[in-house]
């Protein structure tokens, strides 16, 4: 059930981010036109452009946590007996709970204290809170994922396999 509603917040993210994509591109696009064919720039696009980049970066990081396609160096994991592969995978979400609720906690109050301030962008007038809330957004996310994958493995009451984690982690 959980994984259901996780799989369909991914296809939600991955349909934002394909927009998003579209949306910088065609702002790119309308920007060099302006400014090659008219002579003037559209202002406060370079920005929204970088702002749409940074909620890119961080919620394509969501997508590939619940991928489990981040990259890894795993190569000689494989040839170690099973126990130490299970508790290397436990060590990985383990640490990966603790950085992405760490960077959600100091991001989140970042932003609370841009919007706080009402600091503004300063060509396109964009609240400061919107684009530093994406750190918050993409990291609380992340340790939402890392947190379900170690109730996967371990809230059974039984410990799994590393087949059974790595099973588990691929899906």
């Amino acid at each position: 059930m959980i994984d259901k509603i996780f799989e369909q917040v991914m296809r939600t993210i991955e349909r934002g981010l394909a927009i998003g994509f579209i949306v910088a591109v065609c702002l790119n696009f309308a920007n060099v036109i302006g400014r090659y064919v008219f002579g003037r720039s559209i202002l406060g696009v370079d920005e929204v452009q970088i702002f749409i980049m940074v909620w890119m970066a961080f919620l394509g990081a969501v997508v590939v946590t619940w991928r489990n396609q981040h990259l890894r160096m795993d190569v000689l994991v494989q040839f170690f007996p099973e126990r130490i592969r299970t508790l290397l995978k436990t060590t990985e979400l383990v640490l990966l709970l603790f950085l992405a609720g760490f960077v959600l906690l100091h991001s989140s109050r970042y932003a609370g204290q841009m919007m706080v301030l009402g600091r503004k962008s300063d060509m396109a007038g964009i609240s400061m809170w919107i684009p530093h809330s994406a750190v918050a957004v993409g990291f609380g996310l992340i340790a939402l994922i890392a947190l379900w994958r170690v109730v996967q493995l371990y809230g059974g009451g039984g410990r799994m396999t590393s087949e059974q984690a790595e099973k588990t982690l691929k899906s």
